[in-house]
């Protein structure tokens, strides 16, 4: 596999951006090109991924002194935004990528870095954020046990991430931690992705059975909430779950924002029954194409602001509290949210013909609805921050996605 090439990204925002978007058009056509072929493969086709490795872009919050972006969260946003809207399996490929490469980046010891990104070549790196399986503590690191479910791109990772917890002393809570490992060393178990909705990202199960793991290449999952990382700047200050709910709300809004163009660009066209005219000409195609524009733009700019004013906190060194921390990821659960509804809406519009799986349209309504499927944007998501604004105080403060044990 291609390495990607190191590359030092602009200091000033602006420019950074420009770069990385260039990055995203610089791919924009083998991208589109092998979208047909990830869907039929149920993961990402070769070609793609060789793509991604050329184009840096799984890089996007991979500390700067390790050749990555670092990029602000609403460039993030943006970056995957684009990408979406070239290809879902890609977009969801470039937000899992994108963070299971800087969460080791930044969180490792230096001993596991240079292991893993040997002589400044950054591999790609999938798995899972949640927690699951078990790790017992054993002379130099953990035995980690369990079945992984949703490990986006593992069929094309060297590396993979899961959480397990790590039993304490008796009465004491477990230690929940972050173990990072050789994709060879795990089995991946391909036959679990049959889904409906995000085919091409192999999504798959993959488990491990007694695993060591050495101390080193694992860190204390708390760390990230409190925003102690061993390397990188201010997104890391972002603490849990701000870090990563720009992502799941950046793929929703940029779904909708392509089945929207979908549908406008059909209803030129495209009559419904005995009507005479086309769909574009009726008042009520025109009412609800406003709407959906309206708000879609309304909840993307919600998103941003609330992601600039935590980003501003976190650029102090301090990590956002609580209540603006549920805020982030309430307003991703409502970016998520309006994006269902309105490419819901569309694929109505569109009637019988969208269901032939040769078509766009459909393609888009079921991986934006399938990945609101996703727990970091699920209806829990708005109680943390309904509480704040009761003057109640939360039993989850950071208001992050639930955890599960099993």
């Amino acid at each position: 596999m291609v390495a990607t090439p190191k590359r030092a990204y602009p200091k000033d925002r602006a420019e950074k951006r420009r770069v990385l978007l260039d990055a995203v058009e610089g791919i924009r056509e083998v991208l589109a090109a092998h979208a047909d072929e990830a869907e039929e493969l149920r993961t990402l086709a070769p070609a793609a991924v060789e793509a991604f490795m050329q184009s840096g872009l799984w890089c996007l919050k991979l500390p700067a002194e390790l050749g990555g972006a670092e990029a602000d969260p609403v460039t993030q946003l943006e970056v995957i935004e684009a990408v979406t809207k070239i290809d879902t399996s890609a977009g969801w490929a470039t937000m899992i990528g994108a963070t299971s490469v800087g969460w080791p980046g930044a969180y490792l010891p230096d001993s596991a870095v240079e292991v893993i990104f040997k002589d400044g070549r950054v591999p790609p790196i999938a798995g899972i954020g949640g927690v699951s399986g078990t790790a017992e503590a054993v002379e130099g690191g953990h035995k980690l046990t369990g079945r992984f479910a949703f490990g986006s791109g593992a069929p094309h990772a060297e590396w993979l991430i899961a959480g397990a917890p790590v039993q304490g002393p008796e009465g004491e809570p477990p230690e929940l931690r972050t173990f990072v490992f050789p994709a060879d060393q795990a089995t991946i178990h391909f036959e679990s992705w049959f889904v409906a909705g995000l085919k091409g990202t192999g999504s798959c199960d993959f488990s491990t059975d007694g695993l060591f793991v050495a101390e080193d290449f694992s860190w204390d999952r708390g760390i990230m909430s409190r925003g102690e990382p061993v390397r990188g700047g201010a997104i890391f200050h972002l603490g849990m779950p701000a870090f990563t709910a720009n992502e799941h709300a950046a793929f929703a809004l940029g779904g909708a924002r392509r089945a929207l163009e979908l549908i406008i660009e059909l209803a030129q066209a495209k009559k419904r029954g005995q009507a005479s005219t086309v769909i574009a000409s009726r008042s009520v195609f025109q009412h609800w194409v406003g709407e959906a524009d309206l708000k879609l733009r309304a909840a993307r700019a919600r998103m941003c602001e609330v992601l600039e004013e935590a980003y501003a906190i976190a650029s102090t060194g301090v990590v956002p509290d609580g209540r603006l921390q549920a805020e982030v990821r309430a307003s991703s659960v409502y970016a998520a949210d309006v994006a269902v509804e309105v490419t819901n809406q569309a694929f109505r519009f569109a009637g019988g013909g969208a269901l032939q799986s040769s078509g766009l349209l459909q393609r888009y309504w079921r991986d934006v609805l399938a990945s609101c499927q996703h727990g970091a944007v699920n209806d829990a998501g708005y109680e943390a921050h309904g509480q704040y604004l009761l003057g109640m105080t939360p039993e989850v403060p950071m208001a992050a996605p639930p955890t599960t044990v099993r």
